[in-house]
């Protein structure tokens, strides 16, 4: 990255308006995944529902005020996944593999923000949007081109690897650099949810690798079915809604901790 680059990134990260934004960003993805993993469990217990971001998305426009709260969304992710372009930009000096490894995981989560406020946008202009089609009809374009399976393994591969960065980060308790730990026992809580939500979020992120995978390799996009599909596959496994219901519980605190992180994000 240029000087010049560096230099306008850090002076955008410590605008003080910028950075609330950022934190509402924090807590928009909170209630997401508090609504994810609420359906989750409920899939588990025998319900319906979807559950992914446009699951969630949805039962939010279903609300009263939901299309205000969606709009909300938008913001709040479109400001999280800037601040998240810039993190990967002002990622610290250090060995040089490192370094760009580093800044491939922080500019993938700005990609995944974005992505998601764009499903947001959709709902809250009065449409609708299904992230498990369009990952099926993702993966169909990319199986129908030259290279196209290559590109879809190596896809996969990378989510798998990006859903074990989540699992070591929860394990390892990692996450507590990007957050102001209080002491006491809210403290304690605060990581013990961080720990279960990262663990929680980084297994359903290796399924959906795995999913992206068997579909490039058996020639059969409607495996690829992103998270909801992810989840939902789980219950396929012996003691799977148990399993499921776990899992959505993990979501559940992953909410929970990004709650105390909008407050106590390291900014």
């Amino acid at each position: 990255m240029t000087d010049r680059a560096t230099g306008t990134a850090r002076t955008v990260s410590n605008n003080r308006y910028f950075q609330v934004f950022a934190r509402g960003g924090y807590a928009v993805n909170a209630v997401l995944h508090l609504l994810i993993g609420g359906i989750a469990i409920g899939v588990a217990s025998g319900a319906g529902g979807k559950a992914d971001q446009s699951g969630a998305l949805e039962s939010l426009a279903s609300r009263p005020g939901g299309v205000f709260m969606l709009w909300a969304v938008v913001v709040g992710l479109v400001a999280l996944g800037l601040w998240q372009t810039i993190e990967a930009i002002l990622v610290p000096m250090q060995e040089e593999k490192r370094k760009w490894a580093r800044r491939v995981i922080e500019f993938g989560k700005a990609v995944a923000y974005f992505g998601v406020a764009a499903t947001a946008f959709t709902f809250a202009s009065g449409g609708s949007s299904s992230s498990s089609s369009d990952t099926q009809s993702f993966s169909a374009t990319l199986i129908a081109t030259p290279a196209g399976v290559v590109l879809l393994v190596t896809i996969g591969l990378a989510v798998v690897v990006i859903g074990g960065y989540f699992c070591a980060k929860g394990a390892k308790e990692k996450f507590r650099e990007d957050i102001a730990v209080p002491s006491g026992k809210r403290g304690t809580a605060i990581v013990t949810l961080g720990k279960v939500g990262y663990i929680a979020k980084g297994i359903a992120l290796a399924i959906v690798g795995i999913l992206f995978v068997i579909a490039a390799v058996t020639s059969d996009s409607s495996r690829a079915t992103g998270l909801d599909g992810a989840l939902k596959a789980l219950v396929e496994l012996p003691f799977g809604a148990i399993i499921l219901g776990l899992v959505g519980a993990g979501f559940v605190a992953f909410g929970l901790y990004s709650f105390a992180r909008a407050r106590s994000a390291r900014l």
